[in-house]
């Protein structure tokens, strides 16, 4: 595959949503021609002050693109975008390859990769680990499967977005290391949330156990800037706590399918999801609210009601 410049392509962005929208500006930023197209178009509209062009539908952004890449927030969206008579594979005349970035099913990946050689496009599929400060700083891991010669051919791309990118293999390799990673975060933050409301419980000032426990070497670096906002009673989404709470039911469903036994991940899905449930578009680091509702504790900490 030719390697892919600022200057023999045009880049097709699907999905300006928490995550794609940064991706979306780097790209822009550091000279690449890009259209972006998102059912909400005020959304894709925002990137034209960075340069970028908007596409009023999928046929016409694949018509005028050569790679494409999505982001999107469900297996069943990803599945709408690239199949079907107004998806991306039934109108690529210029598509050669798709970078998804979606966190979806290894099944998914799968099925668009099979689809996507159906018409003579390449698909890789290239998760992200980050949340969107980390996004923005162009600092993200990006865990691809697919070609090696296509993934080596994209790094103009990668090195723009991202700190570390790795070829995990075939295709649904990328999707599968990001559901382990995902594993790790969720059930880290559900361990912190319970360690803050037991400590909180137990007396201790709560936005003095949140500074020295954001210190220590027993939190990963992904947590420690929630540890920062929940001292601020900051939980406005870097990463939707509905976002980890459908990755939660990936991570299970996958499970479940390979025969891998996870208690651990399975309950800390059941307190995601009952904060997930109460409506509010908050941070995953929120269940420190939930687990501290189950202490009764107040809203303001401090280890009392």
């Amino acid at each position: 595959m030719k390697p892919i410049t600022q200057e023999n392509s045009r880049l097709g962005f699907i999905g300006i949503g928490y995550m794609g929208r940064p991706i979306a500006r780097r790209l822009l930023e550091s000279g690449f021609k890009l259209t972006a197209y998102d059912r909400d178009s005020g959304k894709a509209a925002d990137l034209i002050r960075y340069g970028g062009t908007i596409a009023q539908s999928v046929s016409e952004l694949s018509s005028s693109c050569n790679v494409v890449l999505s982001c999107l927030p469900t297996d069943e969206a990803v599945l709408e975008i690239y199949g079907g008579s107004d998806g991306i594979f039934a109108n690529a005349h210029r598509v050669s390859l798709v970078i998804d970035l979606s966190t979806v099913n290894p099944e998914t990946s799968r099925e668009i990769s099979k689809q996507g050689s159906e018409h003579g496009v390449e698909v890789l599929d290239v998760t992200i680990s980050g949340s969107t400060p980390v996004a923005e700083k162009g600092l993200l891991t990006l865990f691809g499967g697919g070609n090696k010669e296509c993934f080596d051919g994209a790094e103009s791309i990668f090195r723009v977005i991202a700190k570390k990118y790795f070829h995990l293999g075939p295709s649904g390799s990328g999707a599968t290391m990001k559901l382990v990673v995902n594993t790790l975060l969720g059930i880290g933050m559900q361990a912190i949330a319970e360690a803050v409301a037991l400590g909180e419980k137990a007396g201790l000032d709560r936005n003095r156990l949140l500074d020295v426990l954001s210190q220590t070497a027993v939190v990963a670096q992904a947590h420690v800037g929630k540890l920062e906002r929940a001292m601020k009673s900051d939980y406005s989404p870097q990463f939707p706590i509905r976002l980890m709470n459908k990755d939660f039911g990936l991570i299970l469903n996958l499970a479940a399918a390979v025969g891998a036994r996870m208690p651990a991940a399975g309950a800390a899905f059941e307190i995601n999801a009952r904060q997930s449930d109460e409506g509010a578009e908050q941070d995953f680091s929120a269940v420190i609210l939930q687990m501290e509702k189950f202490a009764h504790l107040g809203s303001n900490g401090n280890g009392r009601t």
